[in-house]
This record gives C-alpha cells, sequence and structure tokens, in this order.
C-alpha cells in the first residue's frame, strides 16, 4: 500500500524507463507499495504506457499511472517536486538515456534522488543546471559513503526480539515482506520498529536505515549493530524487524551473511522464489536447495528458520498452494505468500512464541 502524510511528504515521479517490469525495477516497486517520504504519482516506462503500475507489479491496482515520458507524467501532475530513479542496476549505472530525461527534469526546476552507485551529483552539467533551477540531486548512497562506525557488542543491550528477513536470493522480495511483518505488528497494537538496510528503505522513509552496501566493508557490522541499538534505544520497541540483503550464499551479494553476524536475530524468516532456478543477474550460478540454506542458517545462528515466505514469480496459484504444503509438511513451520496471503501466521507464531501474547 501507499501510505503518506498529504502535508508532509512531496509528490514524486519513478524513473523506470526499460526496467519496470523487471527485477531491476525493484526500487520502483517498493516504492509503490509503501512510501512515506514521498507520495508517489506517477512512473515512467514507455512499454507500459497508459497502465495501472499495480496491475503490472501486483495484479490489482494502485491508481498511479505508468506514462510514456517525463513530459507526460509532469502534464498530468505539474505539482510533482520530485524524479525519483527507480532501478537497481547491476553495478549501480546509470542506465542508458536517463542523462538526458534527468537534466530535463532538473531544468524544470524538479528535484533527482538516485540509489545508485554511479553519483550524480559528480557530473559537473547536471550540478550546474540544479543549482540554476533551485533543484536538488540527492545520491542516497552518498550520504551513508563516510560512515564509519566499529562493531562495538552493544547488541548485546538490545532486549527486543529481533525479527530478520532473509532470502536465498537476491531481488526476491525481503524488503516488502519485512515491512508487512511490521506493519502487521503494530495493526495488532505490538511496539515494532522496521530496520532498512538499503537504499529504497531511505527514500520510502524509514527512520532507521542504513545502506550497507554503500559502507567500507570494515564498518558495516558496525552500522548494523548501530542503527538497531539506536531504534531500542531511542524507542524502546517490542521488535525490531530487519530487512536482509542479497543472500547469504550468493556469490556477488552475500549482505544478509553480515547482518545475521552484526544483528543476532532471534525469529528468522525464509524469503523464496520456487521457480528461480539461478542467482539473479548471475545465469549459469545455480541457487542451492532451500534445505542448504535452512542447514546454513542453523549453523551460523544455532537458531532455526521458523517462517518461509514464497515469491509467486511465474508461478500460478495452484503451484503456490502446492508448495506450501510442501513445505509445511517438510520443514514444520509456517509457509505463506505474503503478497497474496499477507502474514498474519507469522505474526500469530512470533506472538505466541516470543512474546506469550494472543491477539
Amino acid at each position: 500500500c501507499i501510505d503518506w502524510e498529504e502535508n508532509f511528504v512531496k509528490k514524486a515521479v519513478i524513473l523506470a524507463e526499460g526496467f519496470f517490469g523487471t527485477n531491476d525495477g525493484k526500487t520502483a516497486h517498493g516504492l509503490l507499495r509503501y512510501s512515506a517520504q514521498y507520495k508517489i504519482v506517477g512512473v515512467i516506462d514507455s512499454e507500459f504506457k497508459g497502465m495501472d503500475s499495480g496491475l503490472i507489479i501486483d495484479g490489482r491496482p494502485n491508481g498511479v499511472m505508468v506514462y510514456e515520458s517525463l513530459e507526460e507524467a509532469l502534464k498530468a501532475h505539474p505539482d510533482a517536486e520530485v524524479l525519483i530513479i527507480g532501478v537497481a542496476t547491476e553495478g549501480g549505472y546509470l542506465p542508458k538515456g536517463y542523462k538526458e530525461i534527468i537534466r530535463k527534469a532538473l531544468e524544470r526546476g524538479v528535484s533527482v534522488v538516485s540509489g545508485l552507485h554511479e553519483f550524480l551529483s559528480d557530473d559537473p552539467e547536471l550540478v550546474r543546471i540544479a543549482r540554476n533551477n533551485n533543484a536538488e540531486i540527492i545520491d542516497v548512497r552518498k550520504i551513508f559513503r563516510d560512515m564509519k562506525i566499529p562493531f562495538r557488542g552493544v547488541i548485546k543491550e538490545v532486549k527486543a526480539l529481533k525479527v530478520v528477513v532473509l532470502g536465498t536470493d537476491s531481488v526476491v522480495g525481503k524488503r516488502t515482506t519485512a515491512i508487512m511483518i511490521n506493519n502487521e505488528l503494530l495493526r495488532r497494537g505490538v511496539k515494532s520498529v522496521f530496520i532498512g538496510t538499503g537504499q529504497t528503505s531511505w527514500m520510502q522513509g524509514f527512520k532507521y536505515t542504513v545502506v550497507i552496501d554503500a559502507l567500507i566493508n570494515d564498518f558495516v557490522a558496525g552500522a548494523i549493530e548501530d542503527v538497531i541499538w539506536r531504534a531500542y534505544k531511542n524507542e524502546k520497541p517490542d521488535v525490531i524487524v530487519i530487512s536482509g540483503q542479497g543472500s547469504i550464499l550468493h556469490p556477488a551479494f552475500p549482505g544478509s551473511f553480515e547482518i545475521l553476524a552484526a544483528a543476532k536475530p532471534e525469529f528468522i524468516v525464509l524469503q523464496h522464489a520456487p521457480k528461480r532456478k539461478f542467482f539473479d543477474g548471475f545465469p549459469g550460478f545455480e541457487i542451492p536447495s532451500i534445505d542448504r540454506y535452512i542447514r546454513a542458517i542453523n549453523i551460523l545462528t544455532e537458531r532455526d528458520v521458523e517462517a518461509i515466505t514464497i515469491n509467486h514469480e511465474n508461478m500460478e496459484k495452484e503451484e503456490v498452494d502446492y508448495i506450501k504444503k510442501e513445505y509445511e509438511q517438510k520443514y514444520n513451520v509456517v509457509v505463506c505468500d505474503p503478497l497474496w496471503d499477507g502474514v498474519g501466521r507469522i505474526v500469530d507464531t512470533i506472538l505466541e512464541k516470543y512474546l506469550s501474547v494472543t491477539q
């Protein structure tokens, strides 16, 4: 869902040209499902022009239309103040043709927000145009690039239940599932805080976020520990829900390994796309079996996976229902498809097993 306060957030258009219907469009997808910092009023991708963006990503309308161009989007929404780069490309490069669109936005006084590794604010031409038109360039990863917080061991002071959502691959829905769990806990009156670990979480407006892949490796664990510790000290929550990054067995994006080591979670959710054979973006690198992930997590944490969530890409509902039944019988855990089923049963388990609460 999209969540905003009209008097607080800025209206934004998402640029996802050529990527909206792909995994590399995950930043756009995340912002359309939840955004407290920006009110998303449109998406740019000529392939899906005229369509409701919700139908494309979730199979149900959300009222946010897809436009063919920046000009068309701003004609429909002349009060839009921000253009968000809604893609997360391999290597974080700016896609071909995007600079011209960004230049046009800045010339019209529209600020630009990017989570890519290629910093727009390092481009003298774009900086000059932005300055001349009272627009702003925000490179989200640059905000965290120089953060140098060592691991201190203060994670032991955090007494809230720490729930982490890991994945068997990158771009598999970890953040969305974690947000849903956090929101369901809040809906039931449980004080819960969400911890973001990537640039999309910052764009979505989550107060406690650290972009771990923007940090020097020596300080990743310390930054994870620190953001969790600060959330606990400041908010006094009963539960802290942490979004994973990449996958502990991913050859290129093993960020969740660092999250496990630093956060020391008590409740682990594993998100899996049963129809995926290879790691996202790396054909030829087969995704290990879910059994191997469960064993690896147990070895690393001395804890069991307590819920499995299904990403239903390329699956019919009957296939998902079959997989859920198979996994529940085999692993004796709660299994659900968050987007189709919700996460109520996972929250039931958290409350009954760890908080001694029956809702």
